[in-house]
């Protein structure tokens, strides 16, 4: 289990220097991500991915719960009163909700793919002023560690948050 951390950088030297301290931290490369305004971040520093600045696995989940739940609420109608001359089993209902949570997966997925990740939403401003998001994924033992190193050593930073717990970066 990680902890997610976002801090909000003045800007790219910045943002290159405290990858290195982070690096000297021991905190590896794949923890950490990057989100600047578009183009302004080097290619040899890491970017937040599409997932990570949309809301696609948000949506495709909240999609997979309704349409799977529809989906069953149809079958079990179906069933209840079949169209004349067809008789539906059990595995009717499985396969119909099981479609239905597809269905409803993909669709809400590719409306959420248009939409901004909502966590990210509140440094939108800061990124548009040329700032650049820091977010780092540490052991939970780590957090008062990282959280004072860089208030020691980086004052002008400033601290935008902490996630609940959390796997790891997908």
């Amino acid at each position: 289990m990680r902890r997610r951390l976002y801090f909000v950088l003045p800007d790219i030297p910045s943002a290159r220097a405290m990858l290195d301290e982070m690096l000297l931290a021991r905190i590896e490369e794949r923890h950490m991500k990057f989100m600047a305004k578009e183009g302004t971040l080097p290619d040899d520093m890491p970017d937040c991915s599409f997932l990570q600045r949309t809301d696609l696995v948000h949506g495709a989940q909240l999609g997979m719960v309704i349409g799977g739940i529809v989906g069953l609420a149809a079958a079990v109608f179906l069933t209840v009163f079949p169209p004349d001359g067809i008789t539906l089993r059990t595995a009717a209902i499985l396969l119909v909700a099981l479609g239905g949570a597809i269905f409803g997966g993909w669709a809400s997925g590719m409306n959420a793919a248009a939409v901004p990740n909502k966590k990210l939403e509140q440094f939108a401003p800061a990124i548009e002023r040329g700032q650049v998001l820091m977010i780092v994924d540490v052991p939970p033992r780590r957090v008062l560690e990282v959280e004072e190193m860089i208030a020691k050593r980086h004052p002008e930073i400033s601290f935008g948050g902490i996630e609940p717990p959390m796997l790891a970066f997908p």
